[in-house]
């Protein structure tokens, strides 16, 4: 565990030595903070217009109108930014020449994935705290349901890890960290858009589609629910990441 917090540590400095977290954090920040800015102010508009009508204003939902479409912002946010702040944890170890040497340290392989890992996960969690801003007004100024909230920016912290999972594989596979980024983006974009065929192909192999989706199982926690099946799918999407994140360093022949 000491050589793990060893390694995260040792991540985390080279994140904020270098620009690559304080501009993913100004992007991300900067885009859902005007995307959210964007929803509310509609949401006041109609707000407004259906003042005279009791009926329809009873309709109104902020979880549904704000809350559930500003999640789904922040999902493909992240899927965004993301590739970009997984890319350099082994493309720059294999660029810079410091690979070999850190594996070829006394420290496990598995302890050198899991740390690096770790730290890219402690500034999902931070970027998860800061943008519980969001909900956090709608709470101050209105009336949400308090269980889509919790399910919602839990689901985004478990889309999130194994969007990570996927960069940390990508960055594992090249020297560059543009390539790593882009590959990175390329397969979490493929699994995000891989249900849109389900309806186009046989009922099996549509619910395989489906399943695969990140999206799909994403939804169920933006509406509040709390399934299980949805939880061990983002889990194990993220351990089969780290898995062939292993095999790959492990491949290379340095031990």
């Amino acid at each position: 565990m000491r050589n793990i917090l060893a390694i995260t540590g040792r991540e985390l400095k080279a994140y904020f030595v270098s620009p690559i977290a304080y501009v993913v954090f100004t992007v991300f920040f900067t885009i859902s903070g005007w995307l959210f800015f964007n929803i509310l102010t509609y949401y006041n508009l109609q707000t407004l217009q259906f003042i005279r009508y009791p009926a329809l204003l009873e309709r109104l939902n902020l979880t549904e109108m704000v809350l559930r479409p500003h999640s789904h912002n922040l999902s493909f946010i992240l899927l965004l930014m993301i590739p970009v702040l997984t890319m350099r944890l082994w493309a720059e170890e294999k660029g810079s020449g410091t690979a070999e040497l850190l594996l070829t340290s006394p420290i496990r392989l598995v302890e050198i994935v899991l740390g690096k890992y770790l730290s890219s996960l402690i500034l999902l969690l931070v970027m998860m705290i800061l943008a519980f801003q969001y909900p956090l007004i709608l709470i101050i100024f209105g009336n949400p349901e308090p269980g889509p909230i919790i399910t919602t920016y839990l689901g985004l912290f478990l889309m999130g890890a194994a969007f990570l999972a996927v960069g940390f594989f990508a960055s594992s596979l090249t020297e560059n960290q543009i390539v790593a980024a882009i590959i990175g983006f390329g397969v979490l974009l493929f699994f995000w858009v891989i249900s849109w065929a389900s309806h186009t192909v046989g009922t099996t192999f549509g619910e395989v589609l489906s399943y695969l989706s990140l999206m799909e199982h994403f939804d169920e926690f933006s509406k509040g629910l709390l399934d299980t099946r949805d939880i061990v799918f983002f889990l194990s999407f993220s351990f089969f990441g780290l898995f062939l994140t292993h095999r790959v360093i492990e491949s290379h022949g340095w031990r």
